[in-house]
C-alpha cells in the first residue's frame, strides 16, 4: 500500500476547543489527503468516537479542554477501544504527556508545530503496532 493509499484510508479525529485552530488543523490534514472529523468539546468527541471508532485511525487531542482534561478523554477513548491511537497536541509542557505514554499514548506534538511534523505524527501513529505506545515522550 502506498503512502497515498494510507492517507486516503486514514480518518483522523481532531479535538480542540479553539475553533480557529481546529479549522486550521482540519484543513492542514485534508491537504495531506486525510479524512478529518472535528470536535470542540469532549462530550462531542466521545460521542463521535463511540459512533465512528472503527473508521478513525488517529486522534489528535488537546489537553486543556472544557468539561474534562485530555487525560480523561483519552481514558474514555480507551474504554471504547483499548487500541486507540492518540497523539497529544497541546501547548502544555511535555510532562503532561509522560504519564499518558505509560498508558498507550502514541505521540506528543507541542504547539506551535510545523505541518511536516503534523503529517509525520499521523504516519507514525498509523504505522505503530497496535496495543501500546512506541513513541518517545520527547518531541522530534
Amino acid at each position: 500500500m502506498t503512502s497515498s493509499d494510507t492517507r486516503k484510508k486514514t480518518c483522523v479525529l481532531a479535538i480542540d476547543d479553539e475553533l480557529g485552530f481546529l479549522g486550521f488543523l482540519k484543513e492542514a490534514l485534508e491537504c495531506h489527503g486525510y479524512r478529518v472529523h472535528t470536535a470542540s468539546r469532549p462530550s462531542e468527541a466521545i460521542k463521535l468516537y463511540e459512533e465512528k471508532w472503527r473508521d478513525i485511525g488517529v486522534v489528535f487531542l488537546d489537553f486543556l479542554l472544557p468539561e474534562m482534561s485530555g487525560d480523561m478523554v483519552f481514558a474514555e477513548f480507551q474504554r471504547i477501544n483499548p487500541d486507540v491511537r492518540v497523539v497529544l497536541l497541546t501547548g502544555c509542557q511535555s510532562s503532561v504527556a509522560d504519564p499518558l505514554f505509560k498508558k498507550g499514548l502514541r505521540g506528543y506534538l507541542p504547539k506551535p508545530f510545523s505541518l511536516p511534523d503534523l503529517a509525520q505524527k499521523v504516519r507514525d501513529a498509523v504505522s505503530a503496532p497496535a496495543g501500546g505506545s512506541t513513541a518517545s515522550p520527547i518531541p522530534a
